[in-house]
């Protein structure tokens, strides 16, 4: 049977759990920050602080961490530090952790050797393994030959929680977003570079997904990727849930974010991520094209995102405790398999 410890029991969590716990795995901790939930008991299991969560590990010694808080590696040091230490595999839905080393390469080599010191594994994974990923490469597969690969999605930023939105810019004037997300990109290479280097970047989700793709059909990056983030607006008020808000019209209520690069090989990877606080009639849409002999398009329409997320983590978590140690990107672990409830 697989222990887990879930640190992080907000909305997310709520999925991961239950989804772990029918397939057989043991929840044996929860960690979370939040006052009001210290103390609780999720699914007969009492939630402590973070203070706590190391003692929790050498005391449980569970075979894996579930990590369903922040969306930026630097802001999950300490959790995945401490998992690393401690030998114990560690998977996280943070965003930039799918493929971190093209972001913040400093703190994950950090991850990375301390993990392999003692012998544990530790990856980022979530929709995007899927339907960025593992669908984008299988489509490529099937193609006689390539010159570029195009995808959009969007996803409601209501889903997923406070962290998410606001760096997506949610509830932003158009000026505080000019100023706090689309600035950072209006500078040059070299300096993105520097700025990467000093693990202060800010990528948006298709920053890590590119080179995540490339790396699984086994192309090679030229030259520095290019980012743009453009605000999203609303012609008339929205109520944000999550962030406790209305929105007013003309303000940010999410972003769309287009990262490009192009490959040695010479095949170009365009992707746009757009996320928002969605108006009434708006829904999850996920879309890539793959330019070649033949053009081919894929198409999903109203995804369950934030479920068909939970599922990829815990349907990963057998390959991550197989995994060789280190900081691991699923596209070394082979394809996102089921799970067969036995």
């Amino acid at each position: 049977m697989i222990k887990f410890v879930q640190y992080g029991v907000g909305k997310m969590s709520k999925y991961t759990m239950e989804f772990a716990i029918n397939d057989g795995m043991k929840l044996v901790g929860a960690v979370d920050i939040n006052p009001s939930v210290i103390g609780t008991k999720v699914n007969g299991v009492r939630v402590v602080s973070p203070d706590k969560f190391e003692g929790l590990l050498k005391a449980k010694k569970p075979d894996i961490v579930i990590v369903t808080t922040k969306s930026l590696l630097s802001d999950l040091s300490d959790v995945l530090l401490t998992c690393a230490r401690n030998g114990v595999n560690a998977i996280t839905t943070c965003e930039e952790a799918f493929y971190p080393k093209v972001s913040n390469p400093k703190l994950t080599n950090k991850i990375d050797q301390v993990a392999k010191q003692n012998n544990c594994t530790i990856t980022g994974t979530g929709y995007q393994d899927a339907y960025w990923g593992n669908l984008v490469t299988t489509i490529c597969g099937s193609t006689n030959s390539i010159t570029k690969i195009k995808g959009s999605s969007s996803y409601n930023v209501e889903d997923y929680g406070i962290a998410l939105a606001e760096v997506h810019g949610a509830g932003m004037t158009l000026s505080e977003f000019d100023k706090k997300i689309a600035a950072n990109d209006r500078i040059s290479d070299e300096a993105r570079k520097k700025i990467i280097n000093s693990g202060n970047y800010t990528p948006s989700y298709m920053w890590n997904v590119v080179p995540w793709i490339a790396e699984k059909l086994g192309l090679h990056l030229v030259g520095q990727m290019k980012q743009k983030c453009i605000p999203q607006t609303c012609k008339h008020n929205i109520k944000s849930s999550t962030l406790n808000m209305t929105i007013k019209a003309g303000n940010a209520t999410g972003m769309s974010a287009v990262v490009t690069g192009m490959t040695k090989e010479g095949i170009e990877i365009e992707a746009e991520c757009i996320g928002k606080v969605y108006d009434k009639d708006e829904f999850d849409k996920n879309e890539w094209t793959i330019y070649g002999e033949p053009d081919t398009t894929l198409v999903i329409n109203k995804p369950d995102t934030v479920r068909l997320t939970c599922a990829t983590i815990v349907n990963r978590i057998p390959d991550v405790i197989k995994s060789e140690p280190g900081f691991v990107p699923t596209s070394r672990m082979g394809e996102l398999k089921y799970i067969h409830k036995k």
